[in-house]
């Protein structure tokens, strides 16, 4: 008898536990990216937005605006599918209005790489969390066999202005 309550107590013990739900492992990683993200510079403003679609979807805005005139602007989606992370940018007047598809390389719990060797630039984009408020993303590639790259070190718009 004491054997039966002892499994049955265990087994009510484990069907109590929250499982965690580790399809979407690879995205949770990144959450710290959710939010909004500015750089200011003598050339203009660079903002950068992330919101949750899903559990295995986050879309982002990007848009540089310098003396009131948007220059650039994308969307991008961050998805995972099959344990695999891509980020898929669609930039404003470039590529036929066509989204490029970059693959993770690279994970760990403050940076994430993505790289599409085939893409003229940029063909590797990485971000770092640097802190809860500060993170950098670096686009690069190589050109004529030298590395090209841009760093973006950017800090979360506070919510209170």
């Amino acid at each position: 008898m004491k054997q039966v309550c002892v499994i049955f107590i265990t087994s009510l013990l484990f069907a109590c536990h929250p499982r965690v739900d580790n399809r979407y492992a690879q995205l949770s990683k990144t959450k710290w990216l959710i939010g909004t993200w500015q750089k200011q510079s003598a050339k203009g403003s660079l903002t950068e937005s992330w919101q949750q679609l899903d559990d295995s979807t986050f879309v982002g805005r990007s848009f540089f605006v310098s003396k009131g005139d948007t220059l650039s602007s994308e969307s991008i989606s961050l998805e995972q599918r099959s344990g695999k992370l891509y980020y898929i940018p669609t930039v404003s007047n470039q590529n036929d209005g066509n989204a490029i598809v970059f693959t993770q390389t690279s994970l760990t719990d403050s940076t994430v790489i993505f790289e599409n060797p085939a893409h003229d630039f940029p063909q590797k984009i990485s971000y770092s969390s640097i802190s809860k408020d500060s993170m950098s993303a670096e686009i690069s590639a190589i050109i004529d066999g030298k590395l090209k790259s841009q760093t973006f070190r950017m800090s979360r718009e506070s919510l209170l202005r």
